[in-house]
């Protein structure tokens, strides 16, 4: 099958290269020419042949939107765009849309597989109209893992990208499990090999995943994780999560208190906390600590 992709980084490269090895076309788009196949979106459009498939793959938001519209000038009826980013299925809407009223099919496709995916394969959470996501199946299966599993059509328009949002909002809480985890085994004294306890936490046991298995990679690495700071970013998709489950009422506790940790990260120095101290010196007369000088 033939496919255009537009965005080749850490992703989009990998992508590129799983499905040339499976068999596909793939003629790649992006704005650094020393990776790119094609000097522009309409010469990447000109080499596909009809009906025409363009993956999408660049950051959310504007720059997503900015490729829409470019495409949309370019691509004709019977063409179908994939947004492979991880954009919020509220724009998956939109996006629908404004190509359908040309003719142009869309289909949103929440990828997850990070830097591992060229040699583990892409779980993919699809959403669209059914003539759409068929007619792509062959690419799905490409860069699929091997097997049954890593492959959905979770629904109609906006379905993937919902699900791999949430997907993602697991990922946090689960992220902060373990974190919280490791800092309480690294609080004790009787403790005095934290680990290699994460170690043996990776067979028999109903904690052990992919995410354990990267924390030992990450220890073995650094021991300690004293060459890290402890700031996390956070990717929007945590903060998609909590906003949908404020819309529909429904308890996200663990997801919502992971994405505020992040939020926590930031803070060299609590506001939050000079009130509780404060507080508790002012009602207890606990001891305060000093603010370090610069």
């Amino acid at each position: 099958m033939q496919l255009g992709l537009i965005g080749l980084g850490r992703m989009g490269g990998n992508m590129r290269e799983r499905l040339r090895k499976a068999g596909h076309t793939v003629v790649g788009y992006d704005r650094n020419p020393s990776v790119s196949d094609v000097g522009s979106l309409a010469d990447l459009v000109d080499k596909l042949e009809g009906p025409r498939t363009v993956w999408v793959m660049v950051p959310a938001g504007a720059a997503t939107q900015g490729v829409i519209d470019e495409l949309a000038s370019l691509l004709g009826p019977g063409d179908v765009v994939v947004d492979g980013g991880n954009s919020r299925w509220t724009d998956d809407e939109k996006h629908a849309r404004e190509l359908g009223a040309r003719g142009i099919g869309f289909v949103d496709a929440g990828v997850s597989g990070g830097v591992w995916g060229l040699e583990n394969g892409y779980a993919l959470m699809v959403g669209g109209d059914k003539e759409h996501v068929e007619r792509l199946r062959p690419i799905f299966d490409a860069l699929k893992p091997e097997g049954p599993y890593g492959y959905v059509h979770a629904g109609k328009v906006g379905a993937g990208h919902f699900a791999k949002m949430v997907h993602n909002g697991i990922e946090y809480a689960m992220m902060q499990a373990y974190a919280e985890g490791w800092e309480l085994l690294e609080a004790v004294d009787s403790v005095t090999d934290v680990r290699e306890v994460f170690r043996s936490w990776q067979e028999g046991t109903v904690i052990r995943s992919w995410l354990l298995d990267l924390a030992v990679k990450a220890l073995d690495e650094d021991e300690h994780l004293h060459k890290l700071r402890g700031y996390a970013e956070d990717s929007g998709e945590g903060r998609w999560t909590v906003e949908a489950a404020i819309d529909h009422a429904v308890p996200l506790p663990a997801i919502t208190a992971s994405l505020f940790a992040r939020f926590a990260s930031r803070q060299p120095d609590s506001p939050q906390m000079k009130m509780v101290a404060a507080l508790r010196n002012q009602f207890g007369g606990h001891a305060v600590e000093a603010a370090k000088k610069d």
